[in-house]
């Protein structure tokens, strides 16, 4: 079918997707991805508390700035230091698993007598409002028929 109409003729060509106009699909980039948290170790937590106590009273600031720290970091840890722990540097998150504190001898064996006590409580409980469910059911079919009188035989 031969058409006139030249806008028919350019539609009817057909142009490959490759030729159109190729714009790549943009890749989905977290624009702000999970920080992590910084962990320091031991070496380099003395080393800045070293740095910042030796600087001059005006260029501490630069020592925290030029770091990336706070003053609550180097008071944590020069306290650390000045109480004689160097482990005290350490994260306490990453050192060495510290012993599970136990409860005290008999507090489990009370803890589950008492949680024995409270569910069967709860039973009795749940089996109270059923049956007051029930009786409330019953009081209000018999108050329903008692409104509506049926005609008695007897009239």
């Amino acid at each position: 079918m031969i058409s006139s109409n030249p806008s028919d003729e350019a539609t009817s060509e057909s142009v490959p997707e490759s030729s159109a106009h190729s714009v790549p699909e943009p890749v989905a980039v977290d624009p702000a991805p999970r920080p992590t948290r910084r962990s320091f170790t031991a070496a380099y937590k003395a080393e800045i508390v070293g740095e910042y106590e030796a600087a001059p009273h005006g260029e501490k600031s630069g020592v925290l700035r030029r770091e990336g720290l706070y003053h609550s970091h180097i008071k944590e840890w020069a306290s650390a230091r000045d109480a004689g722990a160097l482990s005290g540097l350490t994260d306490a998150r990453t050192s060495a698993k510290r012993p599970h504190k136990s409860a005290p001898p008999g507090e489990n064996a009370r803890l589950r007598a008492e949680n024995a006590r409270l569910a069967a409580q709860l039973t009795q409980t749940r089996t109270a409002l059923d049956i007051m469910g029930k009786v409330h059911a019953l009081l209000e079919t018999l108050s329903e028929s008692a409104d509506n009188p049926t005609s008695s035989p007897r009239s």
